[in-house]
């Protein structure tokens, strides 16, 4: 049997190396479908540009829906539902207005998508392939928080932009007006007021993301998929992919959604602290929004991690199976003959 904590292990094994090295995690040195090697610079300009694809595209092909979504949350009494907010923003903006803020989207999450897949899996460089695998769920919330961490800064001045074009009627209809406009009214804090509102949004939706998403990759594979990873084909496992990234959407949605709230009220309007807006929405405005959002993010992470996975299978990168037991560490515990 497996040790079934890190006490066995320890009792098993007095003398394991420590946790963090400077060792590379072990990749195999000769696999013609592998094209640049783990923890190469190659390696992780390219997770970078999958995530620039992935979060780039994805947030604004769901453009409209944010838009809803946010006046929504800052105006519930006028929008009052997703329905009733399409309906009226048509009506007042036309077709063209629900693309509002295409361009800070774009933008923004091209540069925090840059930031969060390059920067997750470095993490992993240092450290032995034994621990990755015993702590690998605490690994990704570390790996994915403090690469949050410093993609939110990137994407903050963006999506201040974005949600001041949104749902400020009049006060600039595109990116060019409005960054110098909100520059020129509140200068540079105008952009990074909203920073650690964001911090609160996004690194628990990341950490969230990338754990349940690695995760529930193991369970498909361990108690779904009728084979193992192995043996499915690219477009099979593209679809395991697809499923686990909207799973872990659904709970990325709802652990966020209440720092998602003040961002939007909090970018709206000039002069207002995070303290300020928590205390007029109250314990029940912070959920308005909820099922927009759930559709909207369950739909974005799924896409996201498809895309970043498409981006891995095209240029042929590694792209490591479920997590199992490796065979040095089999070989330290005695389960193997």
């Amino acid at each position: 049997m497996y040790p079934n904590s890190l006490t066995q292990l320890t009792r098993a094994n007095p003398f394991s190396a420590p946790l963090f090295t400077l060792q590379k995690v072990e990749e195999p040195s000769q696999n013609s479908d592998i094209s640049y090697e783990f923890g190469s610079m190659k390696y992780y300009a390219l997770c970078g540009f999958g995530g620039i694809l992935s979060c780039g595209i994805t947030h604004t092909a769901v453009v409209p829906l944010d838009l809803v979504k946010c006046r929504l949350q800052v105006d519930p009494d006028k929008y009052k539902s997703i329905f009733k907010g399409f309906s009226i923003t048509i009506k007042e903006d036309g077709m063209r207005g629900l693309a509002k803020g295409w361009a800070p989207t774009f933008i923004g999450y091209s540069m925090q998508g840059l930031c969060k897949f390059g920067f997750y899996e470095q993490l992993f460089l240092f450290m032995k392939i034994e621990n990755t695998y015993l702590w690998r769920t605490s690994l990704y919330l570390a790996a994915s928080a403090s690469a949050e961490f410093f993609a939110d800064i990137a994407l903050a001045p963006m999506e201040a932009c974005k949600v001041r074009i949104q749902t400020c009627p009049g006060y600039a209809s595109n990116l060019r007006q409005c960054a110098p406009k909100m520059f020129a009214e509140e200068g540079i804090w105008a952009f990074y007021k909203g920073v650690v509102p964001l911090w609160m949004r996004q690194i628990p939706y990341t950490m969230m993301k990338f754990a349940c998403f690695e995760r529930t990759v193991e369970l498909l594979y361990k108690h779904v998929v009728p084979k193992p990873r192995a043996e499915c084909s690219k477009s099979e496992q593209l679809v395991v992919t697809f499923v686990a990234g909207y799973i872990a959407g659904v709970f990325c949605a709802i652990v966020s959604h209440p720092a998602d709230s003040v961002v939007s009220v909090l970018n709206k309007e000039s002069g207002s602290s995070a303290i300020g807006v928590l205390k007029k929405l109250g314990p029940k405005g912070v959920w308005k929004g909820l099922v927009a959002r759930i559709i909207m993010i369950g739909t974005l992470t799924a896409l996201q991690w498809f895309i970043y996975d498409s981006v891995k299978v095209y240029f042929r990168l590694p792209r490591p199976p479920p997590p199992e037991m490796p065979e040095s560490l089999k070989k330290k515990l005695g389960l193997t003959e």
